[in-house]
Order: structure tokens, then C-alpha cells, then sequence
């Protein structure tokens, strides 16, 4: 089952965390958190794991008003926010991943009506921020 969307893109490491930033924002999405797991992986197992690893960071994306709705609906969908957006890079890796999580995956934990529309919604925006990516 795939759970994400995913684009690769021929930018430097520096360059895909701005442009995914830029372009999650103009789908109305503000970062709530950033993790950067390299380093996470640098202080907790050391240089090596970090370095095997390249550079991963964790974007934690947030429509306010997608998410008033679907909270509205089942407050327990906050469970599963904000959406993550991850980039990352591999070691000696050319280009750079940026993938969303795939908000279709919330409709398979809920019935409910008003949490498929916001899924439908994030689902789009999110896809129109990673085509954004690709066509800069």
C-alpha cells in the first residue's frame, strides 16, 4: 500500500527545504515543527549513523483550516497531525526526495463524511505543492 506522494528533484539539499517550504505555504500549509533526524541520529548514535543516513528532515505541515475541520469531525484525528513532509538526500545523492504523507490514508481510519472532504482537499494541495517542485 503506498501511504505517500513522492517527487524527486535535481535541487541542492539548502534549496529543496526552501522550495518545499515556499510551496506548502502556498497551499496555505505553515510548518509546525521541524525534525531534523540527521542530527538526532549524530547526537543519539553517532557520526557513522548520521552520515549513512544523509540529510533527512521532518516537516511538519499544517492547514489550520483543514484541520479545524477534520478536529471538528473526530477529534481523534489529531492523532495523525499535522502531515509530515519529509526531504531528504542520501549521501552522494544528486537530487533530493521530497514526500508527503498521502491524507487518503486517513479515510481508511474513519467513516466519517466530513473527514473524507478534508482528505480529498489536503490530498490536493499537497499533490499541487509537490507538482509546484517539479515545475520550477
Amino acid at each position: 500500500m503506498a501511504y505517500t506522494h513522492t517527487v524527486v528533484v535535481p535541487l541542492d539539499w539548502d534549496g529543496a527545504l526552501e522550495r518545499t517550504r515556499e510551496a506548502l505555504a502556498a497551499q496555505g500549509f505553515g510548518i509546525l515543527s521541524e525534525i531534523d533526524v540527521r542530527q538526532t541520529f549524530e547526537t543519539k548514535l553517532g557520526a557513522e549513523a548520521a552520515e549513512a543516513l544523509g540529510e533527512y528532515m521532518i516537516l511538519g505541515a499544517c492547514n489550520p483550516g483543514l484541520a479545524s475541520r477534520a478536529l471538528s469531525a473526530e477529534p481523534e484525528m489529531g492523532a495523525l497531525l499535522p502531515c509530515n513532509v519529509v526531504v531528504r538526500r542520501a549521501p552522494g545523492a544528486e537530487a533530493t526526495t521530497v514526500e508527503t504523507i498521502d491524507p487518503q490514508t486517513m479515510v481508511q481510519l474513519s467513516d466519517s463524511a466530513e473527514v473524507r472532504l478534508v482528505a480529498e482537499d489536503a490530498d490536493t494541495r499537497l499533490r499541487a505543492a509537490l507538482a509546484d517542485l517539479i515545475a520550477r
